[in-house]
């Protein structure tokens, strides 16, 4: 095999301390693995450390982290949730994250292959590809939404800053109603209804200034522009209305970008990361600067961090902890296994996880003071409170922060600037995503993950999930966006995180996981991981599912709109596709594996392959004892059930 190194009758080699650079020094005097160069040549490898780290940070810090991060922690107590937040952090974040980069990086394979050291649990890896794909597609719109708004900012004035548009609704207003002295109120009639309108007499007797007010819900004109413009929504999931161009040429643009990105694999989205993964960081100090000047400021400030300790009370506060912990870090999603396989095996994965966890919580609080800076001078600017222009998700992002960047001076400026950073937050995201899909293919098929085959799969899969994303950008496409996000990655991810939490716990073995971990980094992980592994970080994860499940109500958009029964249908059967293959690959290792008795074929089945372990021979050679050298391909035993373990599911 190109790049192993032939280890014929001698004895396993003895570690010593890794030297500054972090490497192993050898005993029996044999080189360390080559410093320059990919040190899998088969597979490749990052070009160096910071790739890595980069990328993992974008992948992790994403959208979430600055638009349902901050809603989050003040529907949950202000400063107090960070309580919550913090334990579960150390309790569930931590845990997995360490996991499964040390999982990945150890054997050198995707989500799929991984699971040659439980091949009972190989649909694990399986349902991980699954939930990546269904994510992928819809994760681009988002980011197609980006670029039309970015797009859009390219002007001297910003379209959703009035209410002067063919598109804006008789409900729009730029201000809150609100009682001053001279001031008149007159009814008039818009698009047939009555309103009562709240305005001043200029000097010529002109009634003007008019604001909304009575018993009508006052429409911004950010949200007519994303509702009546941007999406053209339709009344419902079940009325198309056809594919909305716009979005449409801004979705093959954003998956040209992310084509090219990764067109050589980690080689080259390795590079864009310096930019993509760093340019938020850029932006949100600068947002943070401009919004620490505006009046008002404060008052979000302290709508953000003021504690409320009673919170702390209720079980939906530490369950909406864990669970952002959880997702914010994309566990379970294989897109950390398949990152740390493209790792030279001595890479310190330990250090790694302990920056990138980090790095990744204290940006969703930084984000927190950004956010609400800027909402608390726009709700002192419109005339209401902070809870009132607070939200999450789409409606943070594309209606009322557009919204607040329109009271600040030079508004196109902070737009372009905001717009790029959603589009740059979405895009390391989706690098990862696709890279995992990707990668599980070239792996399975035996792909040379280097070379125009594997741009040519890359490609393919852009195109497909282009195609698919289609549906995302008709006029009901907000709908199905809604619908796949609250159900593609929701209940599926948490089983996952279980299963593979508990199989290599319990199954492969913790002293066994702890050893690898050893040959890797050179210590053995302590107690608290051991803990956290395996008891600890399921029994959270059980406790988030369970009470998920019991939470559970039918979808809705905005409390507005109810999700018709069949869209629901649709919903579960994505939650059972990123499920169903862990119980149907168990069932077919264990059906076609040797043995006279049930427990046989189930003890079979679990047992490691063959060629299970670290991916070169050289690094199996450090615990030759439980690690020999890989099987020759060539001399495989006719009939062994591990012949396909690699390509046959």
């Amino acid at each position: 095999m190109t790049g192993d190194t032939p280890i014929a009758n001698e004895q396993p080699t003895e570690l010593k301390p890794l030297d500054p650079d972090g490497h192993y020094k050898f005993e029996n005097g044999s080189a360390p693995v080559e410093e320059e160069g990919d040190e899998n040549k088969e597979r490749g490898n990052w070009s160096n450390k910071l790739d890595f780290i980069l990328s993992c940070v974008g992948y992790a810090v994403g959208l979430g982290n600055v638009w349902r991060f901050p809603y989050l922690a003040y529907q949950n107590g202000g400063g107090a949730f960070l309580v919550p937040y913090t334990i579960m952090l150390a309790c569930a974040g931590l845990p997995i994250f360490f996991l499964e980069l040390a999982y990945g990086q150890f054997s050198s394979q995707g989500p799929v292959g991984v699971w040659k050291a439980i091949p009972l649990l190989q649909g694990v890896g399986v349902c991980m590809v699954v939930v990546s794909f269904l994510v992928g597609i819809y994760y681009n719109v988002i980011i197609a939404y980006a670029l039309f708004y970015l797009f859009a900012s390219f002007t001297s004035y910003l379209p959703w800053t009035d209410c002067d548009n063919p598109w804006n609704t008789p409900g729009c207003a730029t201000k809150a109603c609100q009682n001053t002295t001279n001031a008149t109120f007159q009814n008039v009639t818009l698009g047939g209804s009555m309103y009562s309108m709240y305005g001043l007499y200029d000097e010529n007797g002109t009634w003007v200034n008019g604001t909304l007010c009575g018993d009508t819900k006052r429409t911004s004109p950010s949200e007519d522009y994303w509702n009546h413009y941007a999406l053209e929504i339709t009344p419902g999931i079940h009325d198309a209305g056809g594919v909305k161009w716009q979005l449409a040429l801004s979705l093959v643009l954003a998956w040209i970008i992310v084509f090219f990105s990764m067109c050589k694999g980690v080689k080259s989205s390795g590079k864009v990361v310096y930019f993509t993964a760093t340019f938020p960081y850029f932006v949100l100090v600068i947002l943070l600067i401009v919004g620490v000047l505006q009046d008002g400021h404060l008052d979000g400030v302290l709508f953000f961090i003021t504690p409320k300790w009673e919170k702390l009370k209720e079980a939906k506060v530490w369950k909406d902890a864990a669970t952002q912990i959880f997702y914010s870090l994309s566990a379970a999603w294989g897109g950390l296994i398949t990152m740390a396989s493209y790792n030279r095996f001595q890479n310190n994965c330990y250090k790694d996880t302990l920056i990138v966890s980090l790095m990744n919580c204290s940006t969703s609080i930084f984000a927190g003071f950004v956010i609400f800076s800027i909402l608390g001078f726009m709700a002192k600017q419109i005339g209401v409170d902070v809870d009132e222009v607070a939200a999450s998700g789409p409606g943070l992002a594309f209606i009322a922060y557009p919204e607040a960047l329109t009271k600040l001076p030079v508004p196109p400026i902070w737009a372009i600037l905001f717009f790029l950073m959603l589009l740059t937050l979405g895009l390391d995201t989706q690098f990862a995503i696709i890279e995992t899909v990707v990668t599980t293919v070239c792996d399975q098929f035996k792909i040379a993950h280097t070379g125009i085959r594997k741009t040519l799969t890359t490609l393919a899969f852009c195109v497909v999930m282009f195609l698919l994303g289609l549906l995302c950008v008709t006029r009901s496409g907000l709908y199905w966006v809604n619908l796949i996000d609250n159900f593609a990655a929701s209940y599926s991810l948490m089983v996952i995180a279980i299963t593979e939490m508990l199989g290599i716990s319990w199954i492969y073995g913790m002293d066994n996981f702890c050893k690898d971990i050893k040959m890797m980094v050179g210590f053995e992980p302590g107690w608290y991981w051991k803990a956290t592994w395996g008891v600890i970080s399921p029994g959270l994860l059980i406790f988030i599912l369970i009470f998920s499940l019991a939470e559970y109500k039918v979808l809705d958009l905005n409390e507005e709109y109810l999700y018709p029964g069949w869209s629901m249908g649709i919903a579960w059967l994505m939650v059972l596709s990123g499920t169903i293959w862990i119980p149907a690959i168990a069932i077919y290792r264990i059906v076609t594996s040797p043995g006279d008795t049930f427990m046989e074929r189930v003890r079979f089945a679990c047992k490691p392959a063959p060629d299970w372990g670290p991916y070169l021979n050289q690094h199996r050679a450090l615990d030759a004892e439980r690690y020999k050298d890989k099987p020759d391909p060539s001399k495989q035993i006719v009939n062994d059930p591990y012949a396909d373990i690699g390509t046959k599911i």
